[in-house]
């Protein structure tokens, strides 16, 4: 006998840049990710803007953390090796549980697209109060690498039936 195939469940998923620079006319890597996550059948929870600056991120991280409507949260932005990159140092305070096998993979699937350069990533996942945190680097193409190569996949069960998706289950018990 067959088991059925799992169903697809649209997750609610908020999206956060963390920039000095972007305006919501110029958010590249906040346009496709809000664009990819519609696409694939999840419901986009919101949008936001916030200085790059950790107290600001952390705020902001927290409020969508506490919404027990959000269910994702992808921050893009500050993940880099620089002074500025702080959205791992603002937000992994938060978690519950980190994900660390979320960067180690994204560096590996970016290691094909960008070499050696992807080291300099300090992408990070992690969960706070039953709240999936992704924080991704702030290019359009580390965005669409991430979302296609590690997390979408994770997030639709039809796809992968032992992704991300078991959490909310069990959860939902």
């Amino acid at each position: 006998m067959h088991k059925a195939a799992p169903e697809f469940r649209p997750l609610n998923i908020r999206i956060l840049t963390a920039s000095d620079t972007r305006k919501a006319a110029d958010d590249k890597s906040g346009d496709y990710l809000a664009a990819a996550l519609q696409s694939a059948g999840h419901i986009l929870q919101g949008r936001q803007i916030c200085r790059d600056e950790k107290y600001d991120i952390r705020a902001a991280a927290s409020a969508a953390i506490a919404d027990p409507a959000v269910e994702v949260l992808l921050i893009t932005g500050g993940t880099g090796m620089f002074e500025r990159d702080i959205t791992p140092d603002a937000v992994e305070i938060l978690f519950d549980r980190t994900i660390p096998g979320f960067g180690e993979v994204f560096r590996a699937v970016s290691m094909q697209e960008i070499g050696l350069s992807t080291i300099q990533s300090r992408a990070v996942a992690g969960i706070a109060n039953r709240t999936l945190i992704f924080c991704l680097p702030g290019s359009p193409g580390a965005c669409r690498t991430a979302w296609e190569h590690v997390i979408a996949p994770q997030l639709d069960p039809r796809i992968n039936s032992c992704g991300f998706t078991r959490v909310f289950n069990a959860w939902d018990k």
